[in-house]
C-alpha cells in the first residue's frame, strides 16, 4: 500500500495472515436456496504486479453459503460483486459492514502485459452480469 500497488478504501477492513477480510455493503437475509449479488463496502485498486483471489470466509461456509468467485485481475479498480447463495435449511443473515469475504493477493514476477480493462471497471455498488448474450438459432 505504500508503495502504490494497492489501494483499499475506506478504512475499517480487516488485514489478517493471509490476506485482507471485506465487508458487505448491506443487510442480507438469504432463504434456503435463495441466492443474492452483493458488493464489498471496500472499493479496492490493484497495481499491474498484483492479483487477487477471492475466498468465502469458512464461518459462512459452514453455515451453508456457497460464492461464486473469481480472481481479481491486475489493474483493476472498483467495489467487488460476489454472488451469495444459500444451500443450507436455515435462513442465513449477514449485517451489513460484516467481513464476507478475504481477499488473498499475490506478487507477480513481472508487471502484467494487459492490466484489467475490462467491463467492471469501476464499478459501485452491486453490478449484474454485463455479460455480452450472444442470440442462438437452432439449426
Amino acid at each position: 500500500m505504500r508503495k502504490g500497488e494497492l489501494g483499499i478504501h475506506p478504512r475499517g477492513f480487516r488485514v489478517n495472515p493471509a490476506g485482507v477480510d471485506l465487508r458487505i455493503d448491506r443487510e442480507v437475509r438469504l432463504e434456503p436456496k435463495q441466492h443474492s449479488l452483493v458488493a464489498s463496502i471496500e472499493r479496492v485498486e490493484l497495481s499491474d504486479t498484483i492479483v487477487g483471489f477471492l475466498h468465502l470466509r469458512s464461518s459462512l461456509a459452514r453455515e451453508g453459503l456457497f460464492a461464486s468467485l473469481a480472481l481479481v485481475d491486475p489493474g483493476f479498480r472498483g467495489q467487488l460483486t460476489v454472488s451469495l447463495y444459500n444451500s443450507g435449511d436455515s435462513a442465513v443473515n449477514l449485517a451489513k459492514g460484516e467481513r464476507f469475504i478475504q481477499l488473498s493477493l499475490l506478487r507477480l514476477g513481472k508487471p502484467a502485459i494487459n492490466k484489467y480493462a475490462g467491463r467492471y471497471q469501476n464499478s459501485t455498488g452491486v453490478v449484474a452480469s454485463r455479460r455480452r448474450k450472444k442470440s442462438h438459432t437452432p439449426k
